[in-house]
């Protein structure tokens, strides 16, 4: 399992303590604004922070976990024993906190990590833009008058502001990969099922799925051995890799930086040794509307009770699309759970002759914030335009940076069927060293 942690001797024979780097992320926490703060992290408790990195300074065995004294951001949708799960919701606030910490969470610790805060999110992780009228809106890490994207919108920003490590975040349409390129970082989704959802709080059963966002794909790697119990597998390493070039209309609407920089990133894939092949994904017709049916459907079915409670106390936005769900009929469900099930094997079969595919990660740079505000249907949309196909087809997806200075970021999206999360993820890091 490859192992990530910070606190591991350097060449120099220098080692860190967990309480000292707690201590240094809490204090870049605390040189924030206060209204930055609260829209980064629903909670931020400095004391159980210190507090856990001090018992991990003491504890022999977790010391050689992994992932010892990496600092983990959490998505506040996943329990965590003693606290409120909010779910980005104001209506959540009141309830009893978590008898338990969810299972992602808990192989973390488990593995080392401290968890680091918990972080904003759209609510009830509906939407790709990561606005929110409770908590109020993150700005973007490269230009705070513009949206970090979402759902995982907190997160992505802890990392880019280096008080994470790492950040754990759902991902049900492109709510890792998202803010991970608009932040100009690392994400991966992996396969659906590849990690236990037990303590998150769903949004859709058929999508979610869980990954972290972080500075190198590496680290994204490490933490993904922990939460999938899983390894490597050496043996999919590829010399030269066939790689398919997504052309359609994932790959139309560019804006000219996003345009500029996949053009050169290709090059540069190329260059490093890659066999490239345009290649059309006839598969994906319909599927923003079979996404759209899926999910507002069983959003629909797990905040049926609170719905009224939502017309007064939730984000407008987020209740018009869970209430869409109210005009589908069960044979029109029924037809969009047929079509996905065709496409993800339509797709299976199409990658028998690939070993990875590449997009762009979105359409383009990050939106203004006042824009998103005025034109959400639109750009929330957008957003969702590319990460979200690969949900539909039960892909496995790593994005990293494309841009090559410190100007608005774009990503590049590395992907295959499911299964073959480690294959994507060596990929992505060769197309990462690639870039860089």
């Amino acid at each position: 399992m490859p192992a990530a942690s910070p606190l591991r001797p350097g060449h120099n024979g220098i080692s860190l303590r967990a309480a000292d780097r707690a201590r240094h992320a809490i204090d870049r926490a605390m040189a924030l604004d206060g209204s930055v703060l609260s829209s980064i992290f629903t909670s931020f408790d400095s004391g159980r922070i210190a507090a856990d990195a001090e018992a991990l300074d003491r504890d022999a065995a977790r010391l050689e976990g992994p992932l010892a004294g990496l600092l983990v951001s959490i998505k506040d949708l996943f329990d965590e024993e003693g606290v409120t799960t909010t779910a980005g919701s104001a209506i959540l606030a009141g309830e009893a906190p978590a008898g338990r910490d969810a299972e992602a969470v808990r192989r973390l610790k488990a593995a080392g990590a401290i968890a680091c805060g918990r972080t904003t999110m759209s609510e009830f992780a509906y939407s790709g833009v990561g606005l929110n009228p409770h908590f109020g809106n993150p700005g973007n890490a490269l230009d705070p008058l513009r949206i970090t994207g979402g759902s995982t919108s907190g997160g992505s920003v802890t990392v880019a502001l280096g008080i994470a490590d790492v950040a754990l975040g759902s991902d049900t349409g492109g709510s890792v990969r998202i803010p991970a390129a608009l932040n100009g970082l690392c994400g991966f989704k992996p396969t659906q099922a590849a990690v236990p959802l037990d303590g998150a709080f769903p949004l859709s059963g058929t999508y979610d799925s869980i990954g972290p966002l972080a500075r190198t794909i590496a680290l994204c790697a490490a933490v993904h051995a922990v939460l999938s119990g899983t390894s490597p597998d050496n043996g999919e390493a590829v010399e030269k890799p066939r790689i398919g070039v997504v052309r359609g209309p994932l790959t139309e609407g560019l804006d000219e930086k996003v345009s500029r920089d996949f053009d050169a990133a290709l090059v540069k894939l190329a260059d490093a040794g890659c066999t490239l092949q345009d290649v059309d994904l006839p598969m994906l017709d319909g599927y923003g509307n079979v996404n759209r049916i899926l999910v507002a459907t069983e959003a629909h079915a797990i905040h049926r009770h609170r719905l009224d409670g939502l017309e007064t106390a939730g984000d407008a936005r987020v209740l018009k699309r869970i209430r869409a769900a109210e005009t589908f009929s069960a044979a029109e469900v029924a037809e969009a759970r047929a079509l996905r099930a065709h496409a993800v094997e339509a797709f299976r079969a199409l990658s028998g002759g690939f070993d990875a595919f590449v997009m762009p990660t979105l359409p383009t740079v990050a939106p203004l914030i006042a824009d998103v505000e005025a034109e959400f249907d639109r750009l929330n949309a957008l957003m969702l335009r590319n990460p979200s196909a690969l949900n539909f087809l039960d892909g496995c997806a790593a994005t990293v940076p494309m841009h090559g200075d410190r100007s608005l970021a774009t990503g590049l999206t590395m992907f295959a069927a499911g299964g073959a999360d480690w294959r994507v993820l060596a990929l992505a890091q060769r197309a990462e060293a690639a870039l860089a």
